[in-house]
C-alpha cells in the first residue's frame, strides 16, 4: 500500500473522474514512452537528487523509468505516458511531514517539467488545492493504523 499521486492531462470540460477513467483504461499498455516525458525525464532526475540526495535510477528500453530513494521509499515511475509518485505507509508524525514535504516538492518539479497537473488520489483533487497538513494526518494515521494490524 502507498501514498499516490498521479500526472495527468485534462482536457477542457473533462471531469477529473473521466481522466482516472482513461488512465485506468489504458493500464497495462505497454507503449513507448513519449519523447516529450523522455525530454523531461532527463530534466527532473538531477532536480531530485538535489531534492533526495542519492537516488537509484531504472531504465527499461524507451518503456518505463523509475527513480527510487531508499531512505524514504519515494518512488518516481514513468511507464508508458503514466507517471506518477509513490510513498510507502511507512512514514507518521514529524517524519511523515518532512517525508510529504519531499513528495510535494518533487511534484512540483514533475509539474514544472511535464506540463502534467499532480492529483492526488486520496483527496480525490488536484496536489495544488489541498492542504499539506491533512495528508500528513492521513499519512500518519494510516501507517499507526498498519502497524497496529500487522505489528511493524
Amino acid at each position: 500500500m502507498s501514498y499516490d499521486i498521479y500526472f495527468l492531462s485534462r482536457k477542457d470540460g473533462q471531469s477529473w473522474e473521466e481522466v482516472l477513467e482513461a488512465m485506468e483504461d489504458a493500464a497495462g499498455d505497454s507503449e513507448p514512452i513519449p519523447a516529450r516525458l523522455l525530454e523531461a525525464w532527463d530534466r527532473i532526475v538531477p532536480q531530485a537528487r538535489t531534492l533526495l540526495g542519492e537516488v537509484d535510477i531504472t531504465e527499461y528500453e524507451q518503456e518505463s523509468r523509475d527513480l527510487s530513494h531508499s531512505g524514504t521509499g519515494i518512488d518516481l515511475s514513468v511507464f508508458g505516458d503514466e507517471v506518477t509518485i509513490t510513498v510507502p505507509y511507512w512514514h507518521a508524525g514529524d517524519e511523515a511531514a518532512v517525508v510529504l514535504g519531499k513528495v510535494f516538492a518533487l511534484s512540483s518539479i514533475v509539474e514544472n517539467e511535464t506540463g502534467l497537473t499532480a492529483y492526488d488520489p486520496q483527496a480525490e483533487r488536484p496536489l495544488a488545492e489541498i492542504q499539506p497538513l491533512g495528508q500528513i494526518g492521513l499519512l500518519s494515521r494510516i501507517t499507526k493504523d498498519l502497524r497496529s494490524r500487522c505489528g511493524g
